[in-house]
């Protein structure tokens, strides 16, 4: 660090958020472009509450406004190992702010590492920008795409196979629409997942999710004959509707529902005055990378980055692609869309 860069840095301070910073905080996210759903203050009490990880979201003032904001936790486990991570459970993380208010929020989360003796720090960037940090660039894809306010456009944009499955579902007995609790989803999102041999997490977390963020989280589910077979819980953010979580019965592969479902959130998210799809991330060499690209969204790679305590090496997570249980138990021509993470 030179002189200038000093000079900066003193100019910025660095502290923790507390509860009432929530408000400040995600007005500084939405007023970016560059902020994600993933960085908005609801997540610090959500993923403490239901997964036990520790928050260190942390701001950066000039002047007593904000100039940077970081959404760090700490995760300790077996699975996870032991690591500060802007931010667990989430596509993207890392600090936002111009670039002193970002270089002193590095400095502060590498103070941090050291503090809590964290092995390695996580960013979960899109594009990978620091020298000296690890970058995995081949680990995960986000797919993203523009929404017409045409309903014809955005099915005619769907690869032709792909479209005539879906004009299949639509004509079809199947009855799509957003419902307010979470009992329908949980119930075909529990035994999706247990199908993929992937740990379920807890109803909780989902009504917590929901609590959280109003109405900027909705579910929505299909029904066949009156009984839930495919459903999704999905985040809107700044004209971007991204569904997360969600699943499908059996038979949903069968009857088309899950491809129904994915039409009907795109309906719904032109109505809400959406402009953009956002499929979400998905690993390299899994069903849900290949549905995605079926339903003709290109992949762009995440550039998620690294700083390792000397001697140490990336997380087994990181290094290895997880393997594809789940193939066994739907076949080798699997498009599960669930996300396998």
């Amino acid at each position: 660090m030179d002189a200038r860069d000093a000079i900066l840095l003193s100019q910025l301070k660095v502290r923790a958020a507390g509860p009432g910073d929530g408000a400040g905080w995600d007005g500084f996210v939405l007023a970016r472009a560059d902020g994600s759903f993933f960085h908005r203050f609801g997540w610090r009490e959500v993923l403490s509450r239901n997964f036990g990880l520790k928050p260190h979201y942390l701001i950066a003032e000039r002047g007593g406004e904000i100039a940077g904001v970081l959404p760090l936790f700490h995760q300790k486990s077996r699975l996870f190992g032991n690591g500060l991570i802007a931010a667990p459970f989430c596509v993207e993380g890392g600090p936002l702010g111009d670039a002193d208010a970002v270089a002193a929020l590095d400095h502060a989360a590498l103070a941090l590492m050291a503090q809590t003796r964290a092995p390695f720090l996580e960013y979960r960037s899109r594009k990978a920008e620091r020298a000296g940090w690890v970058a995995k660039r081949d680990l995960y894809a986000g797919f993203c795409r523009a929404l017409s306010s045409k309903e014809e456009e955005n099915l005619t944009a769907i690869p032709r196979k792909q479209r005539a499955v879906v004009r299949k579902a639509i004509a079809s007995p199947l009855k799509g629409g957003v419902e307010e609790g979470v009992e329908a989803l949980y119930r075909v999102y529990a035994e999706s997942v247990r199908n993929l041999g992937t740990p379920v997490f807890p109803k909780r977390y989902f009504a917590d999710l929901r609590a959280a963020f109003g109405a900027d989280c909705d579910v929505m589910v299909i029904r066949d004959n009156g009984e839930p077979v495919s459903a999704v819980l999905n985040f809107y953010h700044n004209g971007t509707v991204l569904p997360y979580y969600g699943g499908g019965s059996s038979a949903a592969r069968k009857s088309g529902a899950n491809d129904l479902l994915y039409w009907e959130v795109m309906r719904h998210a032109v109505a809400r005055g959406c402009t953009h799809f956002d499929f979400g991330r998905s690993k390299a060499g899994t069903g849900a990378f290949a549905f995605k690209k079926n339903w003709g969204f290109e992949p762009e790679w995440l550039e998620y980055e690294y700083f390792l305590k000397p001697g140490t090496s990336l997380p087994e997570k990181i290094r290895t692609i997880p393997n594809t249980q789940h193939l066994s138990r739907c076949g080798k021509s699997c498009r599960c869309p669930w996300r396998i993470s």
